[in-house]
């Protein structure tokens, strides 16, 4: 299969998802729209090839990052999700990597006039060692969100040059001015200690996954709270997990020099993990 066939692009208009060449790339869908004008934008991944987890959280937020820009439009969802549903359904491989931008106005690119646009590439899983052994995270204290919960792909654009997706440097943790973590370069991060999980809360962006995290694990009677935990504070903590639409559950097992506990996998993310999973492949559903 050519990356033509693989990586696809479209402008979303009133006569449904109009494809557009694809620049020439084996990236992500993240490269595929890197041209376009800044926007508002949300990425996430299929199940059973066309299938979406709790999509209208995605466009919610999309809706509450517009209106936090100041935007005088709405978002079309209707055209959206049509858009959306025809994409994932003709898709030539069993599952996809998704990213739709929504734009402030009409742009002309590449030969279509449009305010959203759609992209997909490969669904690549997260490798079962990394699952098994846990990641090393490292720590990127220079970069920052200036408008946390906002979703903008200004920020995707500025965490580019940050190495991802390897085991000793799977992601990259954002500190507050009191060197307290915040979240990852791509993910939300959650801790647990004494047998509850602990994520910032404020001051990050309202992850998807982090929130259907939240509803497992209430399910499961664990307690989730929000606090800003002291990255000097990380030797006290048991477990550690990243939650990101794409990649689900990913356990964290070190940041930058300090072991999570034990330095291995801990019970609550392996229960996590396995219940997000099945979670995910019952409640996903299809975006018309």
């Amino acid at each position: 299969m050519s990356a033509t066939q693989s990586h696809q692009l479209f402008a979303v208009t009133e006569r449904g998802p109009l494809a557009l060449e694809a620049p020439s790339t084996q990236g992500t869908v993240h490269d595929l729209l890197e041209r376009l004008p800044g926007g508002v934008y949300s990425a996430l991944r299929t199940f059973g090839h066309n299938r979406f987890l709790w999509l209208d959280a995605h466009l919610d937020r999309t809706e509450r990052s517009m209106q936090g820009l100041g935007w005088p439009r709405k978002l079309e969802r209707r055209l959206l999700c049509e858009a959306l549903h025809r994409a994932a359904s003709d898709y030539p491989l069993p599952d996809s990597r998704v990213r739709f931008d929504v734009l402030r106005e009409p742009v002309e690119f590449l030969g279509a006039r449009a305010d959203m646009f759609l992209a997909l590439s490969p669904h690549v899983a997260v490798p079962e060692e990394f699952l098994r052994d846990g990641v090393r995270v490292e720590l990127a204290p220079q970069l920052h969100r200036d408008t946390p919960r906002i979703k903008t792909t200004e920020f995707v654009a500025r965490r580019k040059p940050l190495p991802l997706g390897t085991k000793e440097r799977y992601e990259h943790v954002l500190l507050d001015p009191q060197g307290r973590v915040l979240e990852c370069s791509s993910s939300n991060i959650a801790f647990v200690r004494a047998g509850a999980i602990v994520s910032a809360g404020d001051g990050v962006l309202e992850g998807i996954t982090a929130l259907v995290l939240r509803h497992v694990a209430a399910r499961l009677g664990l307690r989730w709270y929000d606090e800003r935990i002291p990255l000097a504070e990380l030797r006290a903590v048991d477990e550690a997990f990243l939650t990101s639409s794409g990649r689900g559950v990913v356990p964290v097992v070190q940041v930058a020099d300090q072991p999570i506990g034990s330095g291995r996998v801990g019970r609550v993310t392996q229960r996590l993990l396995g219940e997000y999973t099945a979670f995910a492949e019952h409640e996903a559903r299809c975006a018309v």
